[in-house]
């Protein structure tokens, strides 16, 4: 299988240069920035991509990459920082201008051989984000692309099949994005799409098989399309050497704990405990408002509850989990070099209680949340579970606003699930047009929040005094960015219309109408 290597500065937008090539059917990866050429060469990439990063390349600090790699013939593409470490690493220079260039960005083609723009227009939008920039491109490379405020948008050598922009082609916002990564991919490197994620079923079922032998697996299962992959994929590997235990902490959406059972609950290849402690996380939750203690309470209580269920079961020596690759890169693991910044902790990455020692099944520890859909779907398990929307480990709990109570609980499962009906019709009606998931003009993510206040109403001529239900509803393609949903009047009015009549306790809805950024798309 061929590889394309993407070395990390410490950008935003690593992940998704990976994702991006992966999209293209072609497996990517990400490593650190301070890969030396050596251990290059022994991963044997067919191209590499360097990332953009924060940082200006002359700070003392400034990431750095070994000189060498350039030497090894392999294909490089980089972008922002990746641009300006290539210019000055091979003799080019890069200044600090008075005049940055941050957001959309008019682009001129001048090179009109170039591979890289090839079949792509002369002018074109691209997403910049820099303030320094190459002034003078090294020996042997030309300039490709100009705006009005950058003169060397883009550069290339195509002897040495070494090429650079200054704007990001990763992202949406790049209008040729994607047709400049498969020109390099495809036309310049010489790639084919061999990459398919469903056809990893039967190697991660041989690699559970060998790993594990005859020995006894547990796996968590939280309702989620991560957990339930591996579940299943164990499942098919080792059968009733598997148990799969469910915490159920009251925390979920209306019917996803019958989900769960639905799918594990009366099989007989598969061992099921379906641990109900509802009124334990209730107890430790009661008058917490603070949503990073909350978050705390609940990962915490979920792992004490789960490892006193491992004991019981007795003789385990795996522990199965749903990691995948951005929880990896995210939790600044040393899997991805630990270059990258850590952005949130994450539960599947947790050290073990004292005490506690399993060893770890991560199958899907390199895919990303896509490819892992694309696994479910080859492994058939429910359209339902294999597009759930995401959703936050804590459940509910950050999507009430302030103190948890089986009240405030009540009300906004209730609530939710008329959102998620209503936007699953419409969601379903956007597919039945375009034939995709996700197509255009679906929306990506919605729920219910619940905020912790009260509102005057009107109801049956008598004065109300009730709880609001707040609407969120967000287009996006990676969770980096989203906007929100322009939906159809009727969609908005017959929604509000649902909760208000059919949810005791509440007497109004508002619609959130915030982009991310500035927001974050949940309200904790």
């Amino acid at each position: 299988m061929q590889k394309v290597l993407v070395l990390d500065f410490g950008a935003q937008y690593a992940q998704l240069i990976a994702r991006r090539v992966r999209d293209l059917n072609v497996y990517s990866e990400l490593v650190p920035c301070d890969i030396t050429a050596q251990q290059v060469a022994a991963a044997k990439p067919d191209a590499l991509i360097l990332s953009g990063g924060p940082a200006s390349v002359y700070a003392p600090d400034a990431p750095k990459m070994d000189p060498a790699i350039f030497e090894l013939g392999i294909p490089v593409l980089g972008f922002c920082y990746g641009q300006q470490i290539m210019a000055v690493t091979l003799g080019g220079r890069v200044d600090h201008t008075d005049k940055g260039e941050y957001g959309p960005a008019a682009l001129t083609v001048v090179e009109q051989g170039s591979a890289l723009f090839a079949e792509t227009p002369v002018k074109q939008t691209v997403w910049m984000s820099h303030r320094d920039s190459v002034v003078e491109v090294p020996e042997g490379f030309v300039v490709s692309a100009i705006t009005d405020t950058c003169s060397v948008a883009a550069m290339e050598c195509p002897e040495r099949r070494l090429y650079a922009t200054q704007f990001h082609p990763e992202v949406h916002h790049t209008e040729f994005g994607n047709d400049m990564l498969a020109n390099f991919l495809f036309d310049v490197c010489g790639l084919v799409r061999d990459w398919d994620p469903a056809g990893f079923v039967d190697l991660a079922i041989a690699a559970i098989r060998n790993q594990v032998g005859t020995d006894r697996v547990i796996v968590g299962l939280s309702g989620g399309v991560d957990s339930t992959v591996v579940a299943e994929l164990c499942a098919r590997a080792i059968g009733k050497q598997l148990t799969c235990v469910f915490v159920n902490h009251g925390l979920l959406r209306k019917d996803e704990p019958e989900g769960v059972e639905a799918i594990f609950g009366g099989r007989d290849d598969v061992n099921f405990v379906h641990v109900h402690a509802q009124d334990r996380f209730a107890a430790k939750l009661a008058e917490v408002t603070d949503p990073e203690q909350k978050r705390r309470i609940i990962g915490s209580e979920f792992w004490k509850v789960f490892f006193e269920e491992a004991q019981r079961v007795g003789g385990v020596k795996y522990l199965a989990q749903g990691t995948i690759y951005p929880d990896i890169i995210e939790s600044g693991s040393r899997k991805t070099g630990g270059k990258g910044s850590t952005i949130k902790s994450h539960h599947n990455l947790i050290p073990f209680p004292e005490g506690v020692s399993f060893d770890l099944i991560e199958p899907l520890d390199r895919l990303f949340k896509d490819e892992v859909r694309a696994l479910g779907v080859a492994l058939g398990l429910p359209d339902s579970l294999v597009y759930r929307q995401p959703f936050p480990g804590p459940g509910l709990a950050v999507r009430i606003i302030g103190a948890v109570t089986q009240e405030k609980l009540a009300i906004l499962k209730e609530a939710d699930a008329i959102v998620r009906e209503e936007l699953d019709a419409y969601n379903n009606a956007v597919f039945e047009r375009t034939g995709v998931h996700g197509g255009e003009g679906s929306v990506w993510q919605y729920f219910a929040v619940l905020p912790d206040i009260r509102s005057v109403g009107v109801m049956g001529d008598e004065r109300t005094y009730a709880r609001p239900i707040i609407l969120r509803a967000v287009e996006s393609q990676d969770a980096m960015t989203a906007d929100w949903a322009r939906l159809p009047y009727e969609v908005l009015a017959r929604i509000s219309s649902r909760i208000v009549a059919e949810v005791p306790g509440v007497n109004r809805v508002a619609y959130d109408i915030t982009s991310k950024p500035p927001a974050t798309i949940e309200w904790e």
